[in-house]
């Protein structure tokens, strides 16, 4: 009798929270099998590779123009969030998938071929950048570094804070205990814009590793080149992990009583 009082319990909870299937997203290899998988890891090569085309593009003036570049990033990933958002969730930033990871919400296979797709289609962006402009640009074609009086510690924790603000704003423009409306797109794109303005003339603004490396494979500069993984990978998970474990303990919360309603409506569910 005491097992299936146990058993009741833990259905009700499984009725307030949801079932927790983290361990299942994190390790699960069925999705490996399924087309609908490996279209979205396409979309997260394919949205990258124009990401970093179209954002460095807007860097080669002499001198560079920060609110031109910082429009042109930001309008580029609204764009491209509203291709191909709904295929793949529209990461294009290993510091994105690899916080979602930390976080449990999605799992290890999907991250790992995210980064990947994400990591070939930035350096073939930058490739494609590269043969299209003339050999004078080919020195800095959008290469972020630290600026000049500061120190490379500093320039992580730049990118870390900048980070940080962006996934932040993506876990909480998307959780899908959000009543209001508007466009996800145009707020993350708004904010991919605003940190450019904020930080540009500092680190570049990357918040991606995939867009610095991309960058730096085209130009052949590699300067610095780790502060673009460190800061924006621990920015990222810092944000995801916070944002689920403190500002959104349980997701779809409901009381007692009206888990018990639902168990009495749908017995199977016991």
């Amino acid at each position: 009798m005491e097992g299936y009082f146990m058993h009741v319990s833990k259905k009700v909870a499984e009725a307030r929270f949801g079932k927790e299937q983290e361990e299942e997203k994190v390790y699960s290899v069925r999705e490996l099998k399924s087309w609908k998988f490996w279209r979205a890891v396409m979309a997260e090569f394919v949205g990258t590779l124009l990401f970093v085309f179209l954002g460095c593009a807007s860097t080669l003036t002499n001198p560079v123009n920060p609110v031109r570049v910082a429009l042109a990033f930001g309008l580029a990933i609204m764009a491209l969030i509203q291709m191909f958002g709904h295929i793949s969730g529209g990461h294009f930033n290993p510091a994105v998938s690899l916080g979602l990871l930390a976080s449990f919400q999605i799992t290890i296979f999907r991250a790992l071929f995210y980064t990947i797709a994400q990591t070939i289609g930035a350096i073939v962006g930058g490739m494609i950048l590269k043969g299209a402009t003339p050999g004078s640009f080919h020195a800095n074609l959008g290469v972020t570094k630290v600026a000049n009086g500061y120190t490379l510690v500093q320039g992580v924790g730049i990118e870390l804070i900048l980070t940080f603000c962006l996934v932040f704003v993506i876990v909480a423009t998307t959780d899908g205990n959000r009543t209001d409306f508007g466009s996800v797109s145009l707020k993350i794109g708004l904010t991919v814009a605003m940190l450019h303005f904020s930080c540009i003339t500092l680190t570049g603004s990357s918040m991606n590793p995939a867009r610095s490396l991309g960058s730096a494979v085209a130009s052949g500069d590699y300067d610095t080149h780790w502060v673009y993984w460190v800061g924006p990978i621990l920015g990222g998970c810092i944000a995801t992990l916070l944002y689920k474990f403190l500002f959104m303990p349980h997701r779809g919360a409901i009381s007692n009583e009206e888990a018990t309603h639902k168990l009495r409506m749908y017995p199977f569910y016991i």
